[in-house]
């Protein structure tokens, strides 16, 4: 397993995105100034922040309000084998709140709570694949 990213679910993504490149520095990943995704990197590692629109967040889990009154950031852990580690946390106990499935032509995940309602995607990068 690996750490991804640290994704935040925002409603003003402009805003943010100006922030987190020009105030902070950070270098996006694609130049998708108007979302409804992207992810900063700093110089160094391959984990990095990333921006998410809430209403598309929200679209998939039917759950998050237009406005932040709860979840405000996803952690996000990249797995291999999507469908065997979910099978295998799903043996333990976990709840899938969403998925396995497609989010884009890149990527498949699924979603999660931790036991205090933190968000937890998890991400199977399909370019990765071969």
């Amino acid at each position: 397993m690996e750490l991804a990213q640290v994704r935040l679910l925002v409603t003003d993504f402009s805003a943010c995105y100006r922030f987190y490149s020009e105030v902070l520095g950070l270098k996006p990943q694609s130049g998708a100034k108007d979302g409804p995704y992207e992810k900063f990197s700093p110089a160094t590692g391959s984990a990095g922040i990333a921006l998410q629109d809430r209403a598309m967040m929200a679209g998939v889990l039917g759950e998050l309000g237009a406005e932040a009154s709860g979840h405000r950031s996803l952690v996000v852990l990249r797995v291999d084998d999507l469908d065997a580690y979910c099978a295998d946390i799903t043996s333990r106990g976990a709840t899938l709140l969403h998925g396995p499935a497609p989010m884009t032509d890149r990527l498949r995940v699924a979603h999660l709570k931790d036991p205090e309602g933190n968000l937890v995607e998890l991400q199977e990068w399909l370019l990765l694949r071969g």
